[in-house]
């Protein structure tokens, strides 16, 4: 039996860097749209609570998150109220076809008095979301591969010129008899940074090795 071949890894998604809003009006009744960042559950609960504060006399806050991206997402939904998957799992499709992550979408209504129907309500969530997510400014986030790499004061001054050439920047550093630093290469740059490293330091300081975790990080460095 053949081993299952791993799929490679995401090495970006996009996520909301703010938050936006939409409203539309369906047979009276007045359906928001709320969506915005969260980087994890306890973010994406917040804001739902955030959300039924602003607007305490709708009927129903439906929501929808995805956490992350790729294989790895993680996502909820609640109709909450509304007949089952008429609200929350809809908002989620729009989420899932948005390819964003770190995301989450409130869907509030004003009940207006005429009943629209599973269809109805299905199309009306769906929309004001949809309408929402096409309104966030958003960010991309790129894989990064962190390593912690030691070497002396004249090798770390050619390493801050090099990094730059691979989209990869210091974290952080330690300043000592050496300089311990730790770099953050994207995924896609290690190999090549890799190369680059060992034959400015001829051999001595390698990358790859000294990788200790994976994370995503911004791709406009403010991550």
């Amino acid at each position: 039996m053949s081993t299952p071949v791993e799929p490679p890894p995401l090495l970006r998604y996009r996520a909301p860097a703010g938050e936006a809003r939409s409203e539309l009006v369906i047979k009276n009744s007045r359906f928001i749209g709320s969506a915005g960042p969260a980087p994890d559950v306890v973010a994406a609960q917040a804001f739902v609570a955030r959300i039924r504060a602003a607007y305490p006399d709708a009927q129903h806050h439906a929501w929808a998150f995805r956490l992350g991206a790729g294989r790895h997402a993680q996502s909820g939904s609640s109709d909450d109220g509304e007949p089952g998957g008429t609200a929350g799992r809809p908002m989620l499709a729009v989420l899932e076809g948005s390819g964003l992550g770190d995301v989450v979408v409130v869907g509030t209504r004003y009940f207006g008095g005429i009943k629209l129907g599973p269809g109805g309500l299905v199309r009306a969530y769906s929309g004001v979301a949809r309408q929402a997510i096409q309104a966030l400014p958003t960010v991309e986030y790129v894989l990064h591969r962190l390593a912690r790499l030691t070497m002396d004061y004249g090798l770390y001054n050619q390493l801050q010129r090099l990094l730059p050439r691979y989209g990869a920047r210091v974290r952080e550093a330690q300043f000592a008899q050496e300089v311990t630093a730790v770099v953050a290469v994207p995924y896609e740059q290690a190999r090549a940074l890799e190369a680059a490293l060992q034959g400015l330091s001829n051999g001595r300081v390698t990358l790859l090795e000294r990788v200790f975790q994976e994370c995503y990080l911004r791709g406009d460095a403010e991550g």
